[in-house]
């Protein structure tokens, strides 16, 4: 990697930092609105962000090409981290979150739309920080480096390396959905809509504009965080179905989305085999908690159904808000949301976990398999949208999963030797590795983080990171030969 490479990369950088900033300086309109003696603190976060990433920018304005494909991990971890330590700058400056580690760690969670917290009573807050919170989710749901594709059009590397070295946002069924700047730019366009229509939707139903703004922010980019200390519990009946429709979108292919809505029906046909696993999946675990609500939490059917349809797509779509407090539910219910949370949504969406579409190559695989066995001389390709998946993809779904499996092992342990209940140690490891959010326990439900020491707060950010990377984009960076010409 040639020292161009990095000076590149420094102003790449420095180009998110301008936007970073841009964004903490509109949190600067709820600071004077409410005048809650933000403003001072805010607009400083902002102008020193500004002026890091305007100094990057003109100081390497020159490099304009990577030439090195190795860099685009490197590019996407580096953003991560640097946008994650910036968005810590709100927290502390207004006195929010009074500890680094803390603040970190709702950094972290933002940025990576996670939506663990360690603020037990959000609603005390400022308005400005908890437009920042909400923020930090909606840029990052999506996809940070995405968003560096559709307005940077000559980044000088190799686009579809750049996209999945990310990961969470791309369909890697193929190289299609990134030939071109056009499709990004198409994608997130269907994001802005999306997130203009459910602000219009939630103010129309008698929500007011404030908290429609932030909980759209938050659950229309699968993250989770709220305006509120229960989350989503004490909005109306009729504003949780529509945050439910929100999410649900949320875990859609946005590409999918985009042929529906401008009624590409032909393409549409060829693309469906994830979405139909995606809606089974999602309706099937809907019947069994609402049914399970009812007969044994003894809840009405229209309550239980209500609670089941918002809980259960939320966990499905890695949200993490709470409708009630899952943890006191019936257990084999709490352990299927967790469940789904691993899972995930479909590859292309905002949503975490392992996603759909790998979870249908699994059980398509593992079909396959059991097939040869009783029929050895028998060939039973697995197939995806009536096409043969290849033997390197269904090598790489597997690495994927025990890489997934291996780091959700290493995060419990590691948060048992940090004095962590066991239970609360594997639900912590899975809401922070999946993108999903509360845990088990003090964690879940209506909990919060706070009651974790630094370390294991730590550990949690980094299972943050590693899940929304997928892991491997991570891990890649620490093999010898990745160093190496």
């Amino acid at each position: 990697m040639k020292k161009s490479d990095w000076k590149a990369l420094l102003r790449f950088l420095g180009i998110l930092l301008m936007a970073e900033g841009g964004l903490m300086a509109l949190c600067l309109i709820p600071a004077l609105h409410f005048a809650d003696g933000t403003a001072i603190p805010m607009a400083a976060s902002a102008a020193f962000t500004l002026a890091v990433g305007t100094l990057l920018w003109l100081r390497h304005s020159r490099n304009r090409q990577i030439e090195d494909k190795r860099m685009s991990y490197i590019l996407v971890v580096t953003f991560w981290l640097a946008l994650s330590f910036f968005a810590t700058l709100p927290f502390l400056a207004t006195g929010s979150i009074s500890s680094f580690s803390a603040a970190w760690f709702e950094a972290v969670s933002g940025v990576t739309s996670c939506g663990a917290t360690v603020v037990p009573h959000v609603r005390l807050l400022p308005a400005s920080v908890l437009l920042w919170r909400s923020m930090t989710q909606w840029f990052g749901g999506f996809g940070i480096v995405l968003l560096v594709l559709a307005l940077s059009p000559r980044l000088g590397i190799n686009k579809y390396a750049l996209y999945t070295a990310e990961a969470s946002g791309a369909d890697n069924s193929g190289h299609a959905s990134v030939r071109t700047v056009v499709t990004v730019r198409r994608t997130l366009a269907v994001y802005l809509v999306l997130t203009l229509a459910f602000i219009l939707l939630l103010w129309i139903s008698g929500m007011h504009i404030w908290d429609a703004v932030n909980l759209t922010f938050t659950n229309i980019s699968s993250g989770g965080f709220s305006v509120n200390s229960d989350s989503i519990a004490s909005v109306t009946h009729a504003q949780q179905y529509i945050l439910a429709g929100a999410m649900f979108l949320s875990g859609v292919n946005f590409t999918l989305l985009y042929l529906f809505f401008t009624l590409k029906w032909r393409q549409i046909g060829h693309k469906l085999d994830q979405f139909r696993f995606y809606i089974i999946l999602c309706i099937a675990s809907i019947a069994f908690v609402a049914t399970a609500l009812h007969w044994h939490s003894g809840l009405a059917w229209s309550d239980a159904i209500r609670n089941g349809t918002v809980q259960t797509v939320s966990a499905l779509t890695t949200t993490g808000s709470v409708v009630a407090d899952y943890t006191l539910w019936w257990t084999p219910v709490t352990f299927l949301l967790l469940m789904l949370a691993i899972c995930g949504g479909m590859a292309g969406s905002t949503s975490g976990g392992i996603k759909a579409m790998r979870m249908l190559i699994l059980l398509r695989n593992a079909r396959g398999i059991m097939r040869n066995r009783l029929h050895p001389n028998a060939v039973s390709p697995v197939r995806l949208n009536g096409k043969p998946v290849s033997s390197h993809i269904r090598g790489n779904v597997m690495v994927i999963f025990m890489v997934f499996g291996f780091s959700l092992m290493l995060g419990v342990m590691g948060l048992m030797l940090c004095s962590v209940n066991p239970t609360e140690a594997i639900g912590a490891s899975v809401g922070c590795l999946t993108g999903y959010g509360p845990g088990l326990d003090a964690s879940g439900g209506f909990g919060s983080y706070a009651h974790f020491s630094a370390p294991a707060q730590w550990l949690c950010t980094l299972l943050m990171i590693l899940g929304r990377l997928e892991c491997m984009t991570v891990i890649v960076l620490f093999l010898p030969r990745f160093w190496h010409k």
